[in-house]
């Protein structure tokens, strides 16, 4: 089995790890950086700390308006397809690069599948919502992390070769943990204890490229009760220094460069909670039980609202206050996305798929297709 696996940011780093490692055990793998995160500290240290193996192609692509970068990774995959002629494209997440991977596959004789399948925000206003939908219906094989993933799929008529797999950041997240409380230095590095700081994040662009959302976030951070350690997107500085907010950012949190995966993981497990815009963030901190304060009037991952590990604010400096500081309740028993054995059992469904079957890894019956 080849399979040529297509990634070009941050989250999808950190899936690929996981699924690499087993897919390699059985099969061989094409891997293309399309460059969607090309700055050292989004990318690079997260290969090297991952123990990721270097991509057979760096596409190169960069930044750019989406249509612009969406057709330049288009360009750029198409040939790196035709050349090895995999069995398989393998795609993760919502991201522009993920887009441009299935429409290449959906035109190629080539088996499209999406990990992160049937993920829903119902908010057609973020570009990740139209990747992902799109994506969906382009893909010839859907790996759904819950099983609220699948019902969306089944909704809008998506019901062959459906799997419930568990979600692959569960699986990152249990090898990452353990490696970062024993080797990750950062809260020494700051000057901080665990439970004593607050974690923040902000990189979406209807929170960083609109003023008044912004600064709202900084006037909510300011209340907060404890110290807020700030690792920003290189995006959000630049926004933070047009807007005339860079300063105040610095004088009132701990604003730093972007982190590797190692002493992010470690700062989101001893953080007492973590403000966010990120989908991936919102699911990691379910996963190390962090309450979660979502910069966003709505989720993709409804699984986390629902157990009460997260709260949906928005950009707004009130509500934003209230959640850094209220009593939280949550289900600590829930475990809606699996048991961290996702990668095993998408790597089996693909061997299984393209009759190159391994004794050792064939999918577990329970794990075929739920349709």
């Amino acid at each position: 089995m080849q399979v040529c696996s297509i990634v070009g940011a941050r989250p999808q780093f950190v899936k690929a790890a996981v699924v690499s490692r087993k897919l390699r055990t059985i099969g061989d793998e094409i891997l293309v950086h399309t460059g969607q995160h090309y700055d050292e500290e989004l990318s690079d240290v997260f290969f090297d700390e991952l123990a990721i193996p270097d991509p057979d192609y760096n596409l190169g692509v960069r930044s750019g308006p989406h249509g612009e970068q969406t057709a330049n990774m288009i360009a750029a995959i198409e040939p790196v397809v035709e050349n090895h002629d995999p069995d398989v494209l393998l795609l993760y997440g919502d991201t522009n690069s993920t887009l441009a991977g299935a429409i290449v596959g959906s035109k190629c004789d080539v088996t499209v599948a999406h990990v992160e399948a049937g993920l829903r925000s119902d908010n057609r206003d973020m570009p990740e919502e139209i990747n992902r939908i799109l994506t969906d219906h382009a893909a010839d094989c859907c790996f759904a992390p819950s099983k609220r993933a699948v019902a969306n799929l089944a909704a809008e008529g998506v019901t062959e070769d459906v799997y419930w797999t568990g979600d692959v950041m569960y699986d990152a997240i249990l090898e990452a943990r353990d490696r970062a409380i024993e080797n990750a230095t950062i809260l020494d590095d700051l000057g901080i204890d665990p439970g004593e700081f607050v974690l923040a994040t902000v990189h979406r662009e209807g929170n960083t490229d609109v003023r008044s959302n912004l600064a709202a976030i900084l006037d909510g951070f300011a209340d907060a009760p404890h110290p807020v350690v700030f690792p920003a997107h290189p995006r959000t500085v630049d926004r933070l220094e047009e807007y005339g907010l860079r300063e105040r950012a610095e004088r009132e949190f701990e604003l730093l460069e972007p982190l590797g995966y190692l002493d992010f993981v470690r700062l989101l497990d001893a953080a007492e909670r973590v403000a966010t815009d990120s989908g991936g963030v919102q699911k990691e901190a379910f996963f190390v039980e962090t309450p979660c304060v979502t910069l966003r009037n709505e989720t993709e991952w409804t699984e986390t609202v629902d157990s009460g590990w997260n709260v949906l604010v928005g950009p707004n400096a009130d509500r934003i206050r209230t959640a850094l500081t209220a009593d939280r309740d949550p289900d600590s028993n829930v475990q809606p996305y699996g048991d961290g054995l996702a990668s095993r059992r998408i790597v089996s469904a693909l061997a299984q798929r393209v009759d190159d079957v391994d004794p050792e890894t064939d999918v577990e019956p329970e794990l075929s297709p739920v349709t």
